[in-house]
């Protein structure tokens, strides 16, 4: 049986399934759009649910002829992502209550339609998991030493290019002006955007898994370094601008301006990777 005539013939059912989806997780979802609203680090989030659309739509013809079956084992996953959803809730931790919503959904499909139809709708599940925000215990974990690493690198570069500046921690002292790297200057929220349009980029774009690994590796380094080039930027603007051109509108357009910096150099990459043929 055809993926089609499987729907056609159950359409009833996942109504009815997506219907009780819908309002068992309408509280859950309705507060993580309001956080990709009002939290710059997760505003990719809105590009997440399209994207994976996107992914299953370029499938359809291989879907299609994929056979539909039943995996009773889906019914366990089913059963194990409403258990993180109740633990989350007990809890107040909204990252497993979200992220139960994937598992919910990966039990669904291996139940309804089988662990073929599920293994080739893998990657859109998974890439589910980006819409995600992570908790911010983890954030400021990972935030705070990428933060310092930064600083050292654009320290490092400002002294050889001539600069006079001091190093406290994560703070930046100049004759005339203290500047601190931010959370912002990171990297983590370039990461986590760069990952986002990096893991689509790369299962639209390549076939091959080694330059798709590579291609998903890379935004970490990418982000880090155009980061420090902000920062570097940042120096300079104090040292020979003042305060106010290093705090202004050129320190906000710099934010923007380095991160399509990272994304050219990430589509750089993927271009070289498929000219050498990795």
């Amino acid at each position: 049986m055809t993926l089609t005539t499987a729907l056609r013939r159950t359409w009833p059912g996942w109504v009815a399934f997506f219907a009780v989806l819908s309002l068992v997780y309408f509280p859950v979802v309705q507060g993580m759009v309001e956080d990709w609203a009002t939290d710059e680090n997760y505003s990719h989030g809105f590009l997440v649910p399209l994207i994976a659309g996107y992914l299953v739509y370029r499938k359809r013809d291989e879907l299609n002829q994929t056979p539909v079956g039943t995996a009773p084992i889906g019914l366990a996953v089913v059963a194990g992502g409403v258990g993180m959803l109740v633990l989350g809730w007990l809890a107040s931790e909204y990252f497993t209550m979200r992220s139960s919503l994937v598992v919910v959904l990966a039990g669904a499909s291996l139940f309804l339609l089988g662990r073929r139809v599920t293994g080739k709708l893998a990657a859109p599940l998974a890439y589910l998991l980006l819409m995600v925000p992570i908790p911010y215990v983890l954030y400021n974990a990972a935030a705070f030493p990428l933060k310092l690493f930064v600083t050292e690198i654009s320290v490092f570069t400002l002294k050889t290019m001539g600069v006079v500046v001091w190093q406290e921690g994560n703070i930046l002292m100049f004759p005339h002006i203290t500047l601190e790297v931010a959370n912002a200057c990171s990297g983590l929220r370039s990461i986590m955007s760069l990952l986002a349009i990096g893991v689509a980029y790369a299962l639209i774009f390549h076939r091959s898994n080694i330059q798709r690994a590579l291609l998903i590796l890379s935004t970490i380094p990418l982000a880090v370094i155009t980061n420090a080039l902000r920062v570097v930027g940042t120096g300079i603007l104090a040292k020979y601008f003042g305060e106010a051109a290093a705090k202004g509108f050129f320190h906000e357009f710099a934010g923007l301006f380095v991160f399509m910096t990272a994304v050219a150099l990430f589509v750089a990459l993927g271009v070289v990777l498929k000219r050498i043929g990795i």
